[in-house]
């Protein structure tokens, strides 16, 4: 009686079961489900034996390869084929899966017509992959958002600090009482905008990525020694303040060809970021410098400073969002993220290595754009 209920319950949940006997070789177990009919064994019934993949199912054919490891292993789990569809006589289109198991030392292998299953299966996959795209979409359009309010944000800090430090040089010149007191005026003025944008920097919690476009057009790529030549040009007001240097390496060439994959923008905002972060951590009367170097495929820039170095327990986090130093001296953690999302967006690489005679080399390398 039980197994007449067992074979009844596997017809009804449209299974057909199959004992092994040899390779390829197998013999139907039970009751048959309707739809085998419709598959070349309109007569097929309890003990019939069929051959697959040769009579029908040659999907069936690679599973069977896993399936007989599957079997040799005599395992108590169950191994399954996945969805396929195979065509019946009539050419009418059906839904499969295949599962193979051992019981008590007998080999089964069970192929269950989906139907109703295989659409509601497919109509959640589907879902969940619209469901998944938009959210990526939604994601995409957030982040270019949060981009551009820190590029924006970046950019006007970056003026002001500038602006600041040659209000703080005009201290030395010959101005006469009502200059002193206007450029006190105009320094405070500075120093209160640079304070507001430090707490909406603070505030940008959102995560970012450099999601915007560029070019891989080699007549439109940046110059990136262009790019490092005037980055020194607005920051060398911000290093003398400081009595310090900012100075490109000896031994570049001016003649070569520097062009590289990116953006010319956010190109001068990553050499700014580490050039920036250099003259915070350096000491007074040291120097900064930016060498670049290039082979057949790729150009690296360095910045190296003669600072006190970067903490061993912070080195692995450096390019992380919010990482800063024990002396906080960044605007909020987000300079050295913003460079390696930027540089590993073009396909580049960023990274920090501590400098054998004290201080720290910061460094990024990026693709060559190719000539077609």
């Amino acid at each position: 009686m039980t197994d007449s209920i067992t074979d009844d319950l596997f017809a009804a949940l449209n299974i057909l079961v199959l004992e092994r006997l040899n390779l390829g070789s197998f013999k139907i177990t039970g009751k048959v489900p309707n739809w085998l009919k419709h598959f070349c064994h309109p007569r097929a019934t309890s003990g019939t034996e069929v051959l697959i993949p040769e009579e029908q199912f040659p999907f069936l054919k690679n599973f069977l390869v896993d399936a007989e490891e599957f079997w040799q292993n005599n395992s108590a789990s169950k191994l399954t084929s996945g969805f396929w569809t195979d065509n019946d006589v009539a050419g009418q289109e059906y839904h499969f899966e295949a599962s193979a198991i051992c019981l008590n030392n007998r080999k089964f292998l069970l192929v269950q017509l989906l139907e109703d299953v295989y659409t509601e299966k497919q109509y959640i996959i589907q879902k969940a992959r619209e469901n998944q795209l938009n959210y990526q979409q939604l994601i995409k359009d957030k982040q270019k958002k949060e981009v551009l309010i820190h590029c924006i944000i970046h950019d006007i800090a970056g003026q002001l600090s500038s602006i600041n430090c040659c209000l703080a040089l005009l201290e030395f010149e010959n101005l006469t009482p009502k200059g002193q007191e206007r450029l006190e005026i105009g320094r405070q003025q500075t120093i209160k905008q640079e304070m507001l944008i430090r707490e909406i920097l603070n505030a940008f919690s959102a995560e970012m990525r450099s999601l915007e476009a560029f070019t891989l057009e080699p007549e439109q790529a940046p110059n990136i020694l262009a790019s490092v030549q005037e980055v020194i040009k607005l920051l060398s007001p911000s290093f003398a303040l400081n009595n310090m240097q900012l100075r490109l390496a000896n031994n570049i060439d001016f003649t070569a060809d520097w062009r590289v994959v990116g953006d010319r923008s956010r190109l001068d905002r990553v050499i700014s970021n580490l050039v920036e972060n250099a003259l915070r951590h350096s000491s007074p009367d040291s120097t900064v410098e930016i060498g670049l170097q290039q082979d057949e495929n790729s150009v690296l820039v360095t910045v190296d400073d003669r600072g006190t170095g970067v903490a061993p327990e912070i080195a692995d986090t450096l390019f992380q969002k919010f990482a800063q130093g024990k002396n906080r001296s960044g605007r909020a953690g987000l300079g050295l993220y913003f460079c390696r999302i930027t540089v590993e967006r073009w396909g580049g690489k960023i990274g920090y290595l501590p400098r054998p005679e004290g201080g720290s080399r910061f460094w990024f390398r990026l693709l060559r754009p190719e000539h077609k």
